[in-house]
């Protein structure tokens, strides 16, 4: 079940992008893609180790007839740990302590110069999330509310299908800590985006984005909110600050993760 949801969402993707190659030479078509590479590197060596890299990749589209987006998202670290082994002895081991990486997508067919038809995708893959997996589709209607020189400020909202694995939950079994993997669960969703930009000045940016997954065993909250500032016509320096949270996590799991960045982004 779970590839054949990864193929779907895999599918509406290439599905959208087609349909937009296509219309791309028609003369009601007035828009191309654009969109920016953001890309993050730290590492520590001597007394201790540490290694930290997240990279984003985003295109969005809009013309006369939609209005689309593309996104995946990667973020891996790795750092020094003291472990205890099987004999009872203290030892340094160099382990991965973050490793996840997200995908998404949605066509948004044009109803009027405001308002369109949305069709988005999502899944996610975290090795150490409240789930270890999650994928989503939807069906919407979304609405641009404002959108002149500095502002822009659109909201989509409408039902979809999600399914998910949660964490495994570990149980003491002869005194050691053995993980058992958990059933995946479906549910239907309530699917909300929040999507605000702001022109602070002619090379200073804000973007705000909230997204909600309700349903009636989790509801999953994720808010990107992030300040560029442009350094040349193509590059720029952004700071960015995300927020995710998990109304159902098992035992030891927190409910809300945070992931703070400085990234250098190129703009396509």
């Amino acid at each position: 079940m779970k590839n054949t949801l990864i193929a779907s969402l895999l599918l509406a993707a290439l599905a959208s992008f087609a349909a937009q190659a296509q219309d791309a030479t028609s003369p009601v078509s007035s828009g191309g893609w654009s969109g920016s590479g953001e890309f993050g590197f730290a590492s520590a060596t001597g007394n201790s180790r540490s290694q930290n890299l997240n990279a984003k990749l985003g295109l969005n589209q809009e013309n006369d007839l939609w209005k689309n987006s593309f996104y995946l998202n990667a973020l891996r670290s790795k750092s020094q740990q003291k472990v205890v082994d099987a004999v009872g002895n203290t030892v340094t081991e160099f382990n991965t302590t973050a490793n996840r990486y997200d995908g998404g997508a949605s066509a948004g067919l044009k109803l009027d110069p405001r308002s369109y038809i949305v069709g988005a995708t999502r899944y996610e893959h975290d090795d150490f999330g409240a789930n270890r997996w999650q994928g989503v589709v939807s069906l919407g209607y979304g609405y641009i509310a404002l959108k002149d020189e500095r502002n822009e400020l659109s909201f989509e909202i409408g039902p979809g299908y999600k399914r998910y694995q949660p964490a495994d939950l570990n149980v003491q079994i002869n005194g050691v800590a053995v993980p058992q993997h958990r059933a995946a669960v479906s549910e239907a969703v309530a699917r909300g985006l929040v999507n605000y930009k702001y022109k602070i000045t002619d090379n200073t940016s804000f973007e705000d984005t909230f997204l909600m997954e309700a349903g009636s065993r989790n509801s999953y909250l994720q808010n990107d909110a992030g300040v560029a500032v442009s350094v040349t016509r193509k590059l720029a320096l952004k700071v960015g600050f995300q927020l995710r949270h998990n109304s159902d996590v098992r035992p030891g799991v927190r409910k809300s993760d945070t992931l703070t960045t400085t990234n250098l982004v190129y703009s396509l």
